[in-house]
C-alpha cells in the first residue's frame, strides 16, 4: 500500500530539564496496519492480512490435511512397495505446493487500495458543505468516465474511502476495502482475491485439483489391488471433491484466458468478440498473451 495512506503517528512532549527522567513522554510510534481502516485481521506484526471471517479458511486447512494424511499413511507404503517409491514423492510436492500457494493467498494484500487522507476528505467535506450553502446539497459524483483501448469505462465513486476506483477495483463489504482488481471474495482461503493475490490463488486451486485426481486415482489402484471394500470411504469423498475443484479451475482458466475476473463475469461486463460494443479492453486478442499477463507480470506494489 502507498506511503501517503496511512503515516505513521506519533506524539511528541517536551519537558523541561527539571523534570525527572520518568515524567518525560515517550514517542509512541503506531504503524499503517495498527491504524487499518478495515476490518481485516492482521498477525506478526502486520506481516499477515486475513479477512475477519476465517472459519471456513481452517476448514479448507483440515480438509486438505486430513485427506492428504489418510493418502501417506494408508495408502503410500503399499503403493510404494508395489508399485513405485516415485508415488509418495510426487504426492508430497504436490501436497507442499498446495499449501504454500494457499498460505501465500490466504496471508496477502490482495491490492487493497489506500483511501483518501484526512486533508483530502477534510476538503471534499468542504466543497460539499459550500455546495449545500450556496443553494442545495450536492454529493459527489457517483461516476467518471475514461477510455482505454477504445472502450468507454465508467470509474465509480466509493463513499467509504473518499476515491475514484480504478477501473476493475471493486469495495468488498466483507472487508470495507477497496480491491484492485478484485476478482471476488473467498471465504475458503479467507481473504479477497484481487491484483496482488490472483495468480496464487489459481495455482492453489490448479495445483489442489491435480493433488485431488492424484489422490483419486491411487486410491482406487490402492483398492483395486487389494480388493478391500472397506477402503471405499476416501475415494468417494475424493470423487466429488474432484468436480468441484477441476471444475473451478476449469472456470478460473477460462476466466485467464480471456483476460476476466469473476466479478465481471457474473455481471456480463465485457464480450470476447472485437465487434461489439461492449468488447473486453483489457484483453489482448491472445490466449497466450493474456495467461503470460496475469500469471507472470510483475507484482504491483
Amino acid at each position: 500500500m502507498k506511503d501517503c495512506e496511512y503515516s505513521q503517528i506519533s506524539t511528541h512532549s517536551s519537558s523541561s530539564p527539571m523534570e525527572s527522567p520518568h515524567k518525560k513522554k515517550k514517542s509512541v510510534p503506531k504503524r499503517k496496519w495498527e491504524v487499518f481502516p478495515g476490518r481485516n485481521k492482521f498477525f506478526c506484526n502486520g506481516r499477515i492480512m486475513m479477512a475477519r471471517q476465517t472459519g471456513v479458511f481452517y476448514l479448507t486447512l483440515v480438509l486438505i490435511l486430513v485427506t492428504s494424511g489418510l493418502f501417506f499413511a494408508f495408502d503410500c507404503p503399499y503403493l510404494s512397495e508395489k508399485i513405485t517409491p516415485a508415488i509418495p514423492a510426487i504426492g508430497g510436492i504436490l501436497f507442499f505446493f498446495v499449501m504454500g500457494t494457499l498460505l501465500r493467498t490466504s496471508f496477502s494484500d490482495p491490492g487493497v487500495l489506500p483511501r483518501a487522507t484526512p486533508d483530502e476528505a477534510a476538503d471534499l467535506e468542504r466543497q460539499i458543505a459550500n455546495g449545500s450553502s450556496s443553494g442545495g446539497y450536492r454529493p459527489p459524483p457517483r461516476t467518471k468516465e475514461v477510455i482505454i483501448n477504445g472502450q468507454t469505462v465508467k470509474l465509480k465513486y466509493c463513499f467509504t474511502c473518499k476515491i475514484f476506483r480504478p477501473p476493475r477495483a471493486s469495495h468488498c463489504s466483507l472487508c470495507d476495502n477497496c480491491v484492485e482488481r478484485f476478482d471476488h471474495h473467498c471465504p475458503w482461503v479467507g481473504n479477497c482475491v484481487g491484483k496482488r493475490n490472483y495468480r496464487f490463488f489459481y495455482m492453489f486451486i490448479l495445483s489442489l485439483s491435480f493433488l485431488t485426481v492424484f489422490i483419486f486415482a491411487f486410491v482406487i489402484t490402492h483398492v483395486i489391488l487389494r480388493k478391500y471394500a472397506g477402503e471405499i470411504r476416501l475415494p468417494v469423498v475424493c470423487f466429488f471433491s474432484v468436480w468441484s475443484i477441476v471444475g473451478l479451475s476449469g472456470f478460473h482458466t477460462y476466466l485467464i484466458s480471456s483476460n476476466q475476473t469473476t466479478n465481471e463475469d457474473i455481471k456480463g461486463s465485457w464480450s470476447n468478440k472485437r465487434g461489439k460494443e461492449n468488447y473486453n479492453p483489457y484483453s489482448y486478442g491472445n490466449i497466450f498473451t493474456n495467461c503470460c499477463a496475469a500469471l507472470c507480470g510483475p507484482l504491483s506494489p
